[in-house]
């Protein structure tokens, strides 16, 4: 017969792996389930992924095939021959490596403006008090409701007075205007972004005798990397394949654009699509590149923009 000791003993033992059974079949069942759903997600994700991409896959098989071969039935998903020719015979028939230029000041320059105005007027009306300060924010959020249209006449009219027409001038100056012509988006997500930051930090900054500027300068805008790439991914992307604008104020064809060039190319060879295609896929390739490189910042903005408890 068992002492008393040895039979505590064993009910401390069978306590202990009844505990350690429950433990286990709670972490398995846990992880059973965290797997099933990363399977749903992806087995709902992957045809969506598959869809996107198809279109891009045929631009760039289609800039491949010969002239022939671009409308076969059943289509050819996989070029044969491959035909490489068709980049450098696209690439001179106009001048693309000026309108990549061209393309590429425009760009460029109207992102560095917008995303330092746009932080800095977020700044503003996140970190500072004054009166008014809401009213002027939301007569801000208003201007996205008022489409590109209702201004496009009163825009070139101005512009064309003051003799900026067929220039970059036009198309580059609005964007270091932001709230006025265009950015009101910007500004609302810097906003959004800058109220998550802690004021303490502004108030530290304040005791070292550091204004305002200093503070956006060397504090915020280190901080602010996600919302920086998200506002330049959105700016980059958004002019780069600006069309209506360049059509409207680059009159002569050394002035023109990579998305405005392509109408002019389409124009004179509408037949060609093999070239055609091979222009249009290089136009995509800054596109990737930008995305790609600033990627991990992009989601994290989309992912914090808008999270703050004031």
């Amino acid at each position: 017969m068992p002492t008393d000791t040895e039979a505590r003993a064993r009910r401390v033992v069978a306590r202990e792996v009844t505990e350690r059974r429950g433990w286990l079949s709670s972490v398995w069942t846990t992880r059973t389930r965290s797997v099933i759903k990363e399977l749903v997600a992806h087995l709902f994700l992957i045809p969506i992924s598959i869809t996107m991409v198809i279109p891009l896959y045929w631009l760039f098989t289609t800039s491949l095939k010969p002239k022939g071969m671009v409308f076969t039935y059943p289509p050819q998903w996989i070029p044969n021959p491959i035909r490489w020719e068709n980049y450098p015979e696209a690439l001179t028939i106009l001048p693309f490596h000026l309108f990549f230029k061209n393309s590429m000041v425009y760009c460029v320059t109207i992102l560095i403006g917008q995303v330092l105005v746009s932080t800095l007027v977020g700044y503003g009306f996140a970190r500072l008090r004054f009166p008014g300060r809401d009213l002027i924010f939301w007569l801000v959020l208003i201007r996205m409701m008022l489409p590109g249209a209702v201004t496009m006449v009163p825009s070139y009219v101005m512009f064309s007075k003051m003799g900026w027409v067929n220039t970059l001038l036009p198309l580059v100056v609005p964007g270091w205007l932001p709230g006025l012509y265009s950015g009101s988006f910007y500004i609302f997500l810097c906003r959004q972004f800058f109220m998550g930051i802690p004021l303490e930090l502004d108030d530290a900054a304040k005791i070292d005798g550091a204004g305002h500027i200093r503070i956006w300068w060397q504090i915020i805008l280190p901080l602010s990397k996600p919302v920086i790439a998200t506002v330049a991914i959105f700016s980059f992307i958004t002019h780069w394949n600006d069309f209506m604008g360049p059509l409207i104020y680059l009159h002569d064809v050394e002035r023109q654009t990579l998305a405005l060039s392509i109408l002019t190319f389409q124009g004179a060879h509408d037949t060609e699509w093999h070239w055609l295609m091979a222009v249009s896929s290089l136009m995509v390739v800054p596109v990737i590149i930008l995305f790609f490189s600033a990627q991990r910042y992009f989601l994290q903005g989309i992912s914090m923009t808008g999270i703050t408890g004031r």
